[in-house]
């Protein structure tokens, strides 16, 4: 084969049709998984973090299998439960074992899952604990499935299953109130939102550093002003709204676009500021699961049909 020192337009454009069709295929499980890695971490933000990895490594290992994949579900949660155990042995966490230990049966049938209390898992148990209670008890797999994806046996999970399910119940899980605020002043960021909002494409632009990182996870990747002209805001700007919000405790900039039934979430965008300048802008436009998650969260609707997304 000819050597090239690039990687040409038609190769990538493949491999971009094959991501999206790998994702269509396995798109009817993308909110439970979304949700267990949510749910395993502990966190919105760490969950969605470990969703994007996941779904990148669960495309990427592809070329590494020789057979069928014929449980999309096992193959993704798998994927998704040794990345998380990976992360916490990497921050020299004590990841846990499953040990077959007899324990009295604790029935959870009447028990009403509420969000709070499976979010608050991952500081309550260990990894291990966690994600064979959730797998078994929360998406329903078997508890042979279960000890294949966490590398334990049948005993061992139901044995660590039983002892979530009791230190849960010993858990006090009040309910905690959230809500929304704006974050503190922050002079790039506010210039940032009145070149948005007026649609002045050159002010908003003198805010980014030459080469800063323009990602919309899913979607696409910029690392220069040039290469944004050229790609992203090759059309300006949108023509909607930007405001400041405080979701899951972190502060974003939230992109309202106007609905049939008042202001539906358009997109939801971070930034990182060094030195007056915009160095990284990160965009959650393409990621379903966030968005409607974070529009439940704040009480509002989401845009589902927004060129050239339709999630309807």
């Amino acid at each position: 084969m000819e050597q090239t020192s690039s990687i040409n337009k038609d190769f990538i454009d493949e491999a971009r049709k094959l991501r999206n069709d790998f994702s269509e295929i396995v798109s009817v499980y993308s909110t439970d998984l979304w949700n267990y890695c949510k749910y395993v971490t502990g966190s919105p933000w760490d969950g969605e973090d470990l969703y994007q990895e996941t779904m990148i490594k669960s495309f990427g290992l592809l070329p590494q299998r020789w057979s069928d994949i014929t449980d999309k579900k096992y193959y993704l949660f798998r994927i998704a439960t040794n990345t998380w155990l990976d992360q916490c042995r990497k921050l020299k966490r004590e990841v846990g074992s499953l040990d077959e230990v007899p324990e009295q049966s604790v029935d959870f049938s009447d028990r009403l899952f509420l969000e709070e209390i499976l979010t608050s898992l991952e500081s309550n148990l260990t990894p291990k604990q966690t994600t064979a209670f959730l797998l078994l008890d929360i998406f329903q797999f078997s508890a042979e499935e279960v000890a294949g994806i966490v590398q334990s046996t049948p005993g061992g999970v139901y044995s660590a299953v039983q002892r979530a399910r009791r230190k849960i119940a010993s858990l006090d899980f009040s309910k905690t109130e959230s809500g929304v605020t704006s974050q503190g002043q922050n002079e790039t960021v506010q210039a940032y939102l009145e070149a948005f909002n007026n649609g002045d494409l050159n002010s908003m632009l003198s805010l980014f550093s030459e080469n800063a990182q323009n990602e919309a996870f899913f979607g696409f990747q910029e690392f220069s002003k040039k290469e944004m002209l050229k790609g992203s805001l090759k059309f300006g700007l949108p023509g909607h709204t930007a405001q400041e919000f405080i979701l899951w405790g972190k502060p974003v900039i939230i992109v309202l676009a106007d609905g049939d039934h008042g202001h539906e979430i358009h997109d939801i965008q971070m930034q990182e500021i060094e030195n007056g300048k915009i160095v990284s802008h990160k965009s959650y436009f393409f990621r379903k699961e966030f968005i409607l998650a974070a529009a439940e969260e704040l009480g509002m609707k989401a845009q589902l049909i927004k060129p050239p997304v339709n999630w309807n």
